[in-house]
């Protein structure tokens, strides 16, 4: 999906087949004295309990779990020390859940059971779960964030105008440092299933994110404006990115990610809105992608809105099963085409390493590197890159425009320097 940053306070991205915005503005935390009214335990002989399910949550998969959910939240949130808030087994249907800090103490949001995301889109003014202004945060557990896609994915315009409706994303998390994220399932986003903005420390592990492939800008997990973020050990399959790198990110690195189907890994897409800042440090390994649109991908708008700088880019033992795009650079990203192409980008990237690349195509073109003709690709390393097209009636071929840089040890077909 195609990224960009409307704003320096909050933005959300779209990628794919086409980039909207939505992310409603909110301030900056402020100081633990003015502590938002979600924060303070709920009154009553429930007072302090931070069990759904003993908060009249019933996990029938009907009943409107809404309130339990936000009253287990606010007692965990509102109590010093470590706080779990307990999703017992069972299928438990909710609205809108928005969970603010800052906390008095740490959370752990244990998930043991199944949320399922109302499809009632009148209920939303925003997203589903949306955590925010919270520090030491957990979310663990062997259960699932059903956002039951399927039954509004009809709604989603944003493939035919910029300015749509964008539906609920799943799990947002927002200005929160030193977060794990770890065990959970990810079903049937209605937009995005993760957008991790403004974040600080996040790590990501042994997630499994699952949605059909032809589903509507459902990106697995998206990232802007965050640093020192790791994602591992997780099995992502999509309609849209795997995972998606936006602008103002840094320190981001991914490992042990299985991605299919999907359109790959992606930075990007860059330069869409004004005052995006720049990428750099992001690290790639050990990832295997399994017939996605793309591989490993770097993307920018020709008609850029902002300056900035893709840097220190590195893509290091990945393996390619029947990707149609294995490595592609595109500085000329124009998703259906609803967009200008007028050469004037504003987007420079540099320093990017691509070693140990291998695998299969489903395309000749294993190896696509289109750059701005005003702006060329500098600094590029190609180191054993050796992808081959799986068809019979092709040779492998890279395509390489305005692309300067190093080949070393890759197929004959693939050196582009």
């Amino acid at each position: 999906m195609a990224l960009g940053s409307i704003s320096t306070l909050r933005v959300i991205f779209i990628l794919g087949m086409v980039v909207c915005a939505a992310h409603a503005g909110k301030p900056a935390p402020k100081g633990k004295e003015e502590k938002s009214d979600s924060a303070a335990a709920p009154s009553g002989d429930a007072a302090g309990s931070s069990d759904i399910s003993k908060l009249g949550a019933k996990g029938d998969g009907k009943t409107d779990c809404t309130k339990a959910m936000n009253d287990a939240w606010a007692a965990a949130c509102g109590k010093e020390g470590a706080q779990t808030l307990t999703v017992p087994k069972g299928d438990y249907l909710t609205g809108p859940l928005n969970f603010t800090g800052p906390c008095k103490g740490s959370v752990t949001i244990q998930l043991d059971g199944n949320l399922l995301g109302s499809t009632d889109l009148s209920q939303y003014k925003g997203n589903w779960i949306e955590i925010e202004h919270v520090d030491n945060l957990v979310i663990t557990g062997k259960g699932t964030l059903d956002g039951q896609g399927k039954k509004v994915w009809d709604n989603n315009k944003c493939a035919q105008k910029y300015d749509c409706k964008i539906l609920p994303n799943s799990l947002v998390l927002d200005y929160v440092n030193n977060g794990t994220v770890s065990g959970i399932t990810l079903l049937n986003a209605k937009f995005f299933h993760m957008n991790v903005f403004q974040c600080k420390g996040m790590m990501i592990k042994d997630v499994t994110i699952t949605a059909p492939g032809d589903s509507p800008n459902t990106d697995g997990i998206h990232i802007g404006d965050s640093s020192d973020v790791t994602i591992t050990g997780t099995t992502i399959g999509t309609g849209d990115d795997c995972i998606s790198i936006g602008p103002g990110s840094t320190g981001i690195n991914i490992t042990g990610v299985t991605c299919g189907p999907g359109h790959g890994i992606s930075v990007g897409s860059l330069g869409r809105y004004k005052d995006e800042k720049d990428v750099t440090d992001i690290n790639v390994k050990d990832c295997t992608l399994k017939k996605t649109s793309n591989g490993v991908r770097i993307k920018s708008y020709e008609d850029a809105a902002s300056t900035l700088t893709a840097s220190k880019l590195h893509y290091e033992n990945i393996a390619m099963d029947d990707v149609a795009n294995p490595v592609i650079i595109d500085m000329k990203y124009c998703p259906n085409k609803i967009c200008t192409k007028n050469g004037a980008s504003k987007v420079t990237i540099k320093d990017v390493t691509f070693k140990n690349i291998t695998g299969t195509s489903s395309t000749p073109e294993a190896i696509s590197l289109l750059c701005s003709e005003k702006l060329p690709c500098s600094g590029v390393t190609m180191d054993n890159v050796k992808v081959e097209y799986k068809g019979t009636n092709n040779k492998t071929m890279a395509v390489c425009q305005n692309a300067k840089g190093t080949a070393t040890g890759c197929l004959k077909e693939l050196a582009c320097f």
